[in-house]
This record gives C-alpha cells, structure tokens and sequence, in this order.
C-alpha cells in the first residue's frame, strides 16, 4: 500500500492549518506552522495565483484525507458510501471518519495523533467490548466501549498522550482515565465535530 514518507509538517504547511499529524509536537511552539505559515517550496512565501473553482474543492479533499490519514480509494469509498444513506451526503461523510476506530482513540486521548492510534491498534494495544480488534479503520457504533489492554497500560506513548485531554472534551464520548477507558456515547452531529474544512466541496468535487 502506498504511504507518504515525507515531513507530514509540509502537508499542514500545504493547507495553510494545523492538521495535528505530528503529534505532541503540533501543540507546541515548534510546530513549523506557527514559524513558517505558508506553502512548502521556493514559490511557497509571497506567490499568489487565482485558484479555480476545481482547484479550492481539490484542496478541501485533500485537506480532509490528510486529516484523517486514508489513501484515494478508502477516501472515495467512504464517500460513496456516505452517498447512499439517508441524509445530506457531506454530513454522513464526516459521521463515517468520525466513527473509525484510529480516529476514536485519538479522540479520547488515546493517542497523540491518528497515525500514532493506527500503530497502537495494529499492535494489538486495545480492545473493544472486551474483543481484540487490530483494524484501525473498524466502525464504531454507539455504545462500543474501548479499553486499553492489560499488558499495554504502561505504555509511555498512552500516558503521554492522554496528558492533552480533558475529562469532557467530546459530548459524543466519555473517558475513564484512571481505567485508560473510553465510550462512544452516540454517532456526532456534524456541529459538533471540531473540523475546520467544507465537506460539501467535495460532494460537489466528486459529482462532476
């Protein structure tokens, strides 16, 4: 499978915002955004170019992969999916990322970045409703309750992380630090969900 291998810092210098791909490091001072808030490259700083109708829904998509760390194909798959339920199609998107199970354990403080929620999963670190799940991209439904396993809860990497967080940081989830303990409460409203990008250009994106 393909992965991007370069500074993932250049990817939020791209969109001009912090995508909080790095880690500890984006809630520092030396996250290279506060320092350098333009796109990578010589014509980075100062070129300014008219950017076209396809050009601005291009980079809402991109902006939004990034975020949630997928590859073209799972980003279209999910839309299509989001394409045949009920309700407005960008909206459903976002509940769908929302509801991944690498997006919830950072969410919760689990994990200091998606990618790092991903590695954890993969290494067998947590379990939902007392099953062994090892699929970063599993859907959650409401009322899964996720928990870190026994061997893993000395884990510097969890620890560190859920420093960062707040009892209540989400309506739609609980922590439990002191059990490293997490619930899905309910499936988020879009209003709800802290994601500075417009899903609708990209429902307009891929309706050409």
């Amino acid at each position: 499978m393909a992965r991007y291998t370069d500074s993932v810092c250049k990817l939020c210098r791209r969109e001009r915002q912090k995508l909080f791909l790095k880690g500890q490091k984006c809630y520092t001072e030396k996250c290279p955004i506060e320092i350098r808030n333009y796109p990578p490259g010589e014509h980075g700083q100062g070129r300014r170019t008219k950017v076209s109708e396809y050009g601005i829904q291009l980079r809402e998509k991109q902006k939004i992969k990034r975020i949630y760390g997928l590859l073209e194909t799972q980003f279209r798959n999910y839309f299509k999916k989001a394409n045949k339920q009920k309700g407005i199609t960008g909206e459903n998107l976002v509940k769908l990322l929302e509801s991944r199970f690498d997006n919830i354990v950072f969410r919760l403080g689990l994990a200091a970045s998606r990618k790092q929620a991903r590695q954890l999963i993969t290494h067998r670190h947590f379990v939902i409703n007392e099953k062994l799940v090892d699929i970063p991209s599993y859907s959650l439904s409401a009322g899964d309750v996720i928990k870190v396993r026994e061997k893993s809860k000395k884990l510097d990497a969890i620890h560190n992380s859920l420093k960062r967080i707040k009892d209540s940081t989400y309506s739609w989830l609980t922590i439990d630090k002191a059990n490293l303990a997490g619930t899905f409460v309910e499936v988020p409203e879009r209003v709800d969900v802290p994601l500075n990008a417009n899903e609708q250009l990209v429902v307009e994106l891929y309706s050409k």
